[in-house]
C-alpha cells in the first residue's frame, strides 16, 4: 500500500489527540497485515479498506500481505509463529476461526495461538432458491421439501464451508433431507443453482446480491437478528421461527498469542474509531458488511462461541473432513 494513499483518510479520524494511545511509541514501523486470501477478492478489499484508514490514524503504514492457500492455514501459521510485538496481524474470518477448526484438523489452535484484537464486521447468509421453484417463503419451502423427500439438492462453496454448515443447521432444525452437492467455490455453485441442477443454497449475502437483483434466484430469509438494509422485505430466520439462527460471514483482527495488553488496547481502540467513521458502512457495503465494534474480550468470546457452535453441528451431522 502506497504511503500517499494514507493521507486520504477522513480528517475526523486524524483528529484524535484526546485518546490515550495517540502519543504512544507504538507503532514505530510498518505493520504487516496478513490476509488469508489472494489479492482482489472481497476479503482483500475489506482488509485494504480498513487498514488504509487505520494506518492514517496510527500514523504508520499497514503492509497488506496476501497469503492464500490451505483454506487460511498458511496465513494462520505465519501469524501464530510471528513475534507477539504488534507488528504482525491477521485478518481472521469465519473459516480460519470458526468452520475449519470445527470440521477438520488444522495445524494451529484457533484460540490458544492468537490474541483477539477486535471484530471488523459481518454479513449474513441468505437462503436462496432457484427462481423456478414454486415457493415464495420459508413456510412454502419447508412444505415443498416434505412433499418431495430426497428429490431436492443444495449446493455449497465446498465441504465444511459456511454455506455447507448453515444449510446443515437449517436441515437439522426442520428435520428434513436434501442432498449436499459441494463445489469448488461459490461461483460454480451459483451456476448450477441458476441452471436448476440444484434447488437451494445458503450463500453469503454479498455473493448473492447480483443474482437476487437479476431475478435468477429468490431470497427467502437471511440469518442474523435483524433484516438487512439491502433487502428490507426479506425476513430473518429468527422472525420466521428459527430462534437464534445467527450464522454469518464475519471478519476480525487477531495477532500472535501473548501480545502486550497496552498494544492490544491501542489497536482495539483505534480500530473502533475507524469502524465508527460515518462513511465506513458505505465503503464496506460492497461486501454487504455491517461494521461491528467489539472489545478484545468480547471478540475472543465470539470466536470461542462460533467454534463451539460449528463443532457441535459437525459432530451431530457427522461432518469430519480429512484436510
Amino acid at each position: 500500500m502506497k504511503r500517499r494513499s494514507l493521507v486520504l483518510a477522513s480528517p475526523a479520524l486524524l483528529a484524535a489527540p484526546a485518546l490515550s494511545w495517540a502519543q504512544a511509541a507504538y507503532p514505530s514501523k510498518p505493520i504487516r497485515y496478513i490476509v488469508p486470501v489472494s489479492a482482489g477478492g472481497g476479503s482483500d478489499m475489506v482488509g485494504r479498506t480498513v487498514t488504509e484508514r487505520w494506518g492514517a490514524l496510527l500514523k504508520q503504514s499497514f503492509l497488506v500481505d496476501n497469503q492464500a492457500g490451505g483454506g487460511g492455514v498458511i496465513a494462520c501459521q505465519a501469524t501464530a509463529r510471528a513475534a507477539p510485538d504488534g507488528y504482525t496481524l491477521l485478518q481472521g474470518y469465519v473459516a480460519t476461526h470458526g468452520t475449519s477448526p470445527a470440521t477438520r484438523k488444522v495445524p494451529y489452535d484457533a484460540i490458544k495461538d492468537f490474541t483477539p484484537i477486535g471484530m471488523i464486521g459481518g454479513t449474513p447468509n441468505v437462503l436462496v432458491v432457484n427462481a423456478a421453484l414454486p415457493v415464495k417463503n420459508i413456510k412454502e419451502f419447508m412444505e415443498y421439501i416434505k412433499k418431495n423427500p430426497g428429490k431436492l439438492s443444495y449446493g455449497s462453496a465446498g465441504a465444511g464451508s459456511l454455506t455447507h454448515l448453515t444449510m446443515e443447521l437449517f436441515k437439522q432444525q426442520v428435520n428434513s433431507f436434501m442432498v449436499h452437492i459441494p463445489y469448488r467455490g461459490i461461483a460454480p455453485a451459483f451456476t448450477d443453482l441458476i441452471g436448476g441442477q440444484t434447488q437451494a443454497m445458503f450463500p453469503g449475502l454479498a455473493a448473492a446480491v447480483p443474482h437476487i437483483r437479476s431475478g435468477r434466484v429468490r431470497p427467502l430469509a437471511v440469518t442474523g437478528m435483524q433484516r438487512h438494509p439491502l433487502f428490507k422485505d426479506v425476513p430473518t430466520l429468527d422472525e420466521s421461527g428459527f430462534k437464534g439462527f445467527d450464522a454469518q460471514q464475519w471478519y476480525g483482527v487477531v495477532g500472535p498469542a501473548g501480545m502486550p495488553a497496552p498494544i492490544v488496547k491501542q489497536l482495539n481502540e483505534s480500530l473502533a474509531v475507524v469502524l465508527r467513521a460515518p462513511d465506513m458502512r458505505d465503503k464496506l457495503s460492497v461486501e454487504a458488511i455491517e461494521p461491528t465494534v467489539m472489545t478484545p474480550e468480547k471478540f475472543g468470546d465470539f470466536i470461542r462461541a462460533d467454534i463451539a457452535r460449528w463443532t457441535k453441528l459437525a459432530q451431530d451431522r457427522g461432518i469430519q473432513l480429512d484436510s
